[in-house]
């Protein structure tokens, strides 16, 4: 592949395809991807290194997790903080395997892993390797979250390791499909292992009605998945007058009775991940980040995003005081977010039609990775319309 970079492991890939530019739809440039690709061959050379080695520990697990996390989609634009984890990848891999790297006789057998050469496989053998890759960046979230609450499985963490192996084999079709079905499997034992964590750590969730209005007064926006963070920004804020409001994929934790128990803790603020440039661009308050959310911030609210170090943070480092002395007062902001504007409430609205999911509340809508800037079209449309190509107005 003649490309300046290849992705295509998120949902938002260009033409359902691949970014293959000088950046993907999610804002990662053609460096960073390559430093990620970097940190993928560091990673199944670390699992070599474990299948060779009988003393990988709970660090060993840890770095993998993290590493593997911090290729997942918006987790981490940070280049320098990529390199530092390469190298910290290949520190590990000396330790397993002290005398490798000055062996006289290189075989070759824990060396990392070139992903051209799985960019540039055999259609089917990309595919179910692509299949296991993703599936375990996607399981290295999960283990994340869990891990930052104290919980881990043994059987989980080494199957992080049996998945990057098998990513660096030159294994056929017959070989690599069982691992497929094990990445399904080792995710369900995953995804009850983070519900335990979540659950004893915040309680049983419940349904919950949650607004979808803000009230006067300053208040702070929290977006991402670790509720951990959560949890400590409530703690840090109870008490200062300062109104808490989830985004995107952080609205489930309003069921949990230990953090719905915070008054201040008072609904949700806008819509999906990816919504955010838009919906952030006029907001009146600081907005914390977390975990893999982060698209690279526009000019109109750069100097309101707060966020520790590329998203993979430990206890130790989170201390978010000087956010909640960054919520400004916003006494016209109340009612619904839409309501300013003077026009009817609606989240999505079709470039093409004009029809919003108020109106039409049945119908489909998607954002358009081929136009320039985030155009929402309708399911009508999303396939039958003029791709815009300049800049919106205010944006070049």
């Amino acid at each position: 592949m003649d490309n300046k970079m290849f992705c295509f492991q998120c949902e938002q890939t260009a033409g359902c395809a691949g970014c293959t530019g000088k950046a993907g739809v999610c804002g990662k440039t053609a460096e960073v991807a390559e430093l990620q690709d970097q940190l993928t061959g560091a990673l199944v050379g670390l699992s070599r290194a474990v299948d060779n080695a009988p003393d990988a520990n709970e660090g060993t697990w840890r770095l993998m997790i993290e590493g593997l996390f911090t290729t997942v989609t918006n987790v981490s634009f940070n280049e320098k903080t990529i390199r530092e984890l390469i190298g910290r990848v290949h520190e590990e891999k000396a330790r397993l395997v002290p005398g490798c790297s000055g062996c006289g006789s290189r075989c070759g057998r824990n060396d990392d892993y070139d992903m051209n050469l799985l960019w540039n496989a055999q259609e089917d053998i990309r595919s179910l390797k692509s299949l296991i890759l993703f599936g375990v960046r996607g399981m290295a979230a999960y283990a994340h979250h869990a891990m930052m609450l104290g919980y881990a499985d043994e059987e989980v963490n080494r199957f992080f390791a049996k998945a990057l192996f098998a990513v660096g084999e030159d294994w056929d079709m017959d070989a690599l499909l069982p691992i497929v079905m094990e990445v399904g499997e080792k995710n369900l034992k995953c995804m009850a292992l983070l519900d335990k964590a979540n659950t004893e750590s915040y309680g049983t969730p419940a349904p919950v009605t949650v607004p979808l209005t803000v009230e006067k007064g300053p208040f702070i926006v929290i977006t991402g998945h670790d509720l951990h963070d959560l949890k400590l920004l409530l703690e840090q804020t109870e008490g200062k007058g300062v109104n808490i409001y989830t985004h995107g994929e952080m609205l489930p934790a309003h069921g949990y009775p230990e953090l719905k128990k915070y008054a201040h803790l008072k609904g949700n603020f806008g819509t999906a991940w990816q919504n955010q440039q838009r919906e952030f661009a006029d907001i009146p308050a600081p907005v914390l980040f977390t975990t893999n959310c982060l698209m690279p911030p526009k000019a109109s609210y750069a100097d309101r995003v707060f966020i520790l170090p590329d998203a993979l943070r430990y206890r130790q480092r989170k201390n978010y005081r000087t956010t909640g002395t960054g919520a400004r007062p916003n006494a016209n902001w109340a009612g619904s977010y839409h309501s300013k504007t003077g026009e009817k409430p609606y989240r999505h609205k079709c470039t093409v039609c004009g029809r919003t999911d108020t109106d039409y509340p049945n119908l489909e809508f998607r954002y358009c990775s081929k136009c320039n800037g985030y155009y929402c079209y309708c399911i009508d449309h999303i396939n039958n319309h003029v791709h815009i190509t300049t800049p919106p107005e205010g944006k070049q």
